[in-house]
């Protein structure tokens, strides 16, 4: 029975807002931890101490593990739905009404892939250090101003941002009508909080590289 469920449409639409759930968590702790640049080099390297610490070296591997998991999950039951819509009408209008759908859902397809690729770039210079000048794992905070001061870093950076407002935007309203939160009566309210979350998102990430091109972080 389990398993009939989460193959179903329901099932992987609920799949994904599960997965979403986790993901949304992450975005807005990561965000949180990228902010404590701005209390100094020492608060910001110590912050980073804590995380590779946090039980004893193993609950960073934890959330590793568990943000991969979601993340795959989260992109096959996109794939599922996406095939099983084009399936369903093999033939497109044509011509398409946007009066229903916003612009966040009409780029999912596009801010997906954006967002896997800077995830990829990202992992390569904070973490790994294979794209970033002089990269020193004992000091992130050093890292992560000389990965900004690269205006074409920062552009990329900024535009994956936009894409990840986006993907958020559409995705936080419809993890919600996923999981049985939608009634007319509150769903401007629904839409509203969205694309408020989208907003706070996209401006907690984008003002550490902009701080850090204006001098105010160095």
């Amino acid at each position: 029975m389990p398993q009939r469920f989460f193959t179903s449409t329901i099932g992987q639409k609920v799949l994904m807002a599960v997965t979403g759930v986790v993901l949304f968590g992450f975005i807005v702790g990561h965000m949180a931890g990228n902010l404590q640049v701005f209390l100094g080099a020492e608060a910001f390297n110590a912050y980073s101490v804590s995380l590779h610490e946090l039980l004893h070296g193993a609950g960073l591997w934890v959330v590793r593990l568990v943000l991969l998991l979601a993340v795959v999950l989260h992109i096959v039951a996109a794939t599922t739905l996406t095939v099983a819509s084009r399936r369903a009408r093999p033939v497109a209008y044509r011509a398409v009404a946007h009066d229903r759908s916003t612009y966040a859902s009409r780029t999912m397809r596009w801010s997906g892939p954006i967002i896997v690729l800077f995830v990829v770039y990202h992992l390569l210079d904070l973490t790994l250090g294979r794209v970033n000048p002089g990269f020193d794992p004992a000091n992130p905070y050093r890292n992560l101003v000389a990965s900004f001061q690269r205006p074409a870093v920062v552009l990329f950076y900024a535009i994956s941002v936009l894409a990840l407002a986006l993907h958020l935007r559409h995705g936080a309203w419809s993890m919600l009508q996923s999981l049985g939160i939608s009634h007319p009566s509150y769903d401007r309210g629904r839409d509203a909080g969205a694309a408020a979350f989208a907003a706070l998102v996209a401006v907690g990430f984008l003002v550490v590289p902009l701080a850090v091109q204006a001098g105010w972080v160095r």
